[in-house]
């Protein structure tokens, strides 16, 4: 007499792979990177079009609260869909040591056997992990999730819209203190060199090439930078 057949058990995606630690960090670059060039560029339109200091700080200002509202909503979105993702396949991962242990055991000793262990050292690995804690030897091989450290869109939303204000505060300030004639010019060096900075330190988080990554973002804020300007000078001479 055969015995019930158990559940099939379905592929897992074992590519997942979660950064939380650095999750926070990322945001605060992102945001930062943002702040600068978008209020950048709109202020350096608004310095073209005309020297008034009043249509500048209005446009400035409205830029600044707009973008870090709409950082930290964003990123408060991405990152709680991504904490839904993250509990879901914990669920799962807990329902099918339920329901098919035989299943998942040999699935986590294929994976230490994947990974170069021996066949009876991936049996002994899985089963010793198994018995203390399955549920955690599962979500760190297969999805590279830690459950205690599953992300935060709270933390993600607010490094963003603080980190906007922060970068936001150097195109503001170099747009406003310099005499008019040195304001568009002042505030496009004050960015190309704060962008190669996040550059580097996008770079840095991520693990890769420096140049490359300061040469993309401030290429993409210079050109920027000096789209809205001509479109400012254009408005400004139609006026």
């Amino acid at each position: 007499m055969t015995d019930h057949a158990e559940p099939i058990h379905r592929a897992d995606p074992h590519q997942v792979s979660v950064h939380s630690k650095l999750n926070w960090l990322r945001a605060g670059v992102l945001g930062a990177n943002d702040g600068i060039v978008s209020v950048a560029a709109l202020v350096v339109g608004v310095a073209a079009a005309t020297t008034d200091v009043g249509p500048i700080l209005v446009a400035g200002v409205a830029s600044v609260i707009a973008g870090a509202i709409s950082m930290g909503l964003g990123e408060y979105v991405s990152v709680s869909s991504q904490r839904d993702t993250e509990h879901a396949l914990i669920a799962k991962e807990r329902w099918e040591l339920e329901t098919m242990p035989k299943q998942e055991l040999a699935e986590l000793a294929g994976l230490y056997r994947a990974k170069g262990l021996s066949a009876d050292t991936a049996e002994t690995v899985a089963r010793e992990l198994t018995s203390h804690d399955a549920l955690a030897a599962h979500l760190e091989v297969e999805l590279h999730i830690d459950q205690e450290d599953v992300v935060n869109p709270w933390h993600a939303a607010g490094a963003s819209a603080l980190s906007f204000l922060v970068g936001a505060v150097l195109p503001m300030l170099a747009i406003l203190l310099p005499p008019p004639e040195w304001r568009i010019a002042t505030t496009f060096i004050a960015v190309i060199v704060a962008l190669a900075i996040t550059g580097w330190l996008s770079a840095w988080i991520g693990g890769s090439p420096r140049i490359r990554a300061i040469l993309r973002v401030t290429i993409g804020g210079a050109l920027a930078l000096a789209v809205t300007w001509a479109i400012g000078a254009l408005l400004g001479v139609a006026v």
